[in-house]
């Protein structure tokens, strides 16, 4: 009879780590498919998150929330910080898409998974986001979500743009069938041309051009999907853009507010069920209560442990975690048909892929989880110098399985962590 594992045999108050061995006991846990989550969403942040102000002194349910956190009082109970945990990828600005995509950037990224499994049940297979970024940017520039393929999905900056694919209009969704169609007619004769030209190739050049087939063939998957529902009834909502749309990088946190309205809407009325969101970093300066930082937002972040510069880094992240804080009030508050609320049902995942952008190192990522119906843990503090300490990607095999997803591993990781968080 296999034996049975108290969680706190791993987890102990004070400034107890974790370690975890490779057991059987950690296998998923069987749940009805009622009780699952239906949705996933990723925040992460280009420039991290400065660690002393993230992570608890204490680990355990009885720690003194940190001061960026300090928005998140009182949803303690609803989410889980881990420290310790990462993909063991390079370091640098380079190697960010390592947060959802594991050890190798720009693979494919765990949403995209998610989405791969569960997107089809809505409108919108997966949606990314950004905020803080410049327009330039947006276009080939950094990323957070990658299809199995290694492609850069684009991101959605605008706020009514978003509002607009969201419900769209009668006039625009036969404009979008019309270009769905001829964009598909249009696939299909560059796949005969390949196809004809396949045949003429060997070696290098037939695998290649059979990965350009698997990216032509997930782009007429999601065309597809867009004409079966683009008749689909669309809810009206009423919520009121703002007149503007804040686009400029110091405007960030106004679009984050923003945005995060909106990401409610998409789940509330399951338009969607994978949110990637983006958190740009550039130079912008942030003003808060009238007063402008010291340095724009990257400078900060290369602090040096210059203690002016640290305090105004934690305010700017402080405001990161307060627009996160209304968007988990809305979920909570929120409830399904069947009094579920939309947080339960939703895994929120906040993380970076940047441990510490002073020292430019990827190593020990900041990482919270939310909602998701999950038993919280409060702070679980990994040791990752012991032998066999689980990876982050051992926690992104949990989400997925409390997803429904039959998997046991994620990049370089193939454990799981249901023992901790369950």
């Amino acid at each position: 009879m296999q034996a049975e594992f108290n969680r706190r045999h791993f987890l102990q108050a004070g400034a107890a780590t974790l370690a975890l061995p490779a057991l059987e006991s950690f296998a998923a846990p069987t749940e009805s498919t009622e009780d699952r989550p239906k949705n996933f969403v990723a925040i992460g942040t280009y420039l991290g998150w400065y660690q002393n102000a993230f992570y608890p002194q204490q680990a355990g349910h009885n720690y003194e929330m940190p001061a960026t956190l300090s928005p998140l009082k009182d949803y303690r109970n609803d989410f889980t910080v881990f420290s310790g945990l990462d993909h063991r990828a390079g370091n640098g600005h380079g190697a960010w898409s390592n947060f959802l995509c594991g050890q190798s950037p720009k693979t494919h990224s765990l949403d995209q998974m998610m989405a791969d499994s569960i997107g089809a049940k809505s409108r919108f297979a997966s949606i990314q986001l950004v905020a803080g970024a410049s327009e330039s940017n947006t276009k080939g520039g950094n990323a957070i979500s990658f299809t199995r393929q290694g492609i850069a999905l684009p991101m959605i900056q605008r706020p009514s743009v978003f509002y607009k694919q969201l419900f769209i209009s009668k006039a625009d969704r036969a404009r979008t069938e019309y270009m769905l169609r001829s964009g598909r007619s249009s696939l299909d004769v560059v796949l005969e041309d390949a196809m004809r030209l396949q045949k003429t190739l060997h070696g290098r050049d037939r695998n290649k051009l059979e990965e350009y087939f698997e990216s032509l063939r997930a782009v007429e998957t999601r065309m597809g999907r867009q004409l079966e529902t683009i008749n689909d009834p669309v809810p009206e909502p009423d919520y009121k853009l703002p007149s503007y749309d804040p686009v400029t990088p110091n405007l960030q946190i106004e679009a984050e507010q923003i945005m995060y309205d909106l990401m409610t809407l998409a789940l509330e009325t399951e338009s969607t069920r994978v949110i990637s969101f983006f958190l740009h970093g550039l130079g912008q300066v942030f003003t808060f209560d009238g007063k402008p930082v010291g340095s724009g937002y990257h400078g900060l972040s290369h602090h040096g442990n210059n203690p002016t510069m640290i305090r105004d880094l934690v305010k700017v992240e402080t405001a990161h975690i307060h627009c996160l804080a209304g968007f988990l009030k809305q979920l909570k508050e929120k409830k399904n048909h069947e009094g579920k609320s939309l947080l339960d049902d939703t895994i929120v995942l906040l993380g970076t892929g940047m441990g510490d952008a002073s020292r430019h190192s990827n190593a020990n990522l900041p990482t919270l989880v939310a909602g998701g119906g999950f038993k919280h843990q409060g702070h679980v503090a990994v040791d990752r110098s012991k032998q066999g300490a689980p990876l982050l990607g051992d926690l992104y095999i949990t989400l997925m399985q409390r997803l429904g997803m039959e998997v046991d591993s994620f990049s370089n990781a193939s454990r799981n962590m249901n023992e901790v968080l369950s």
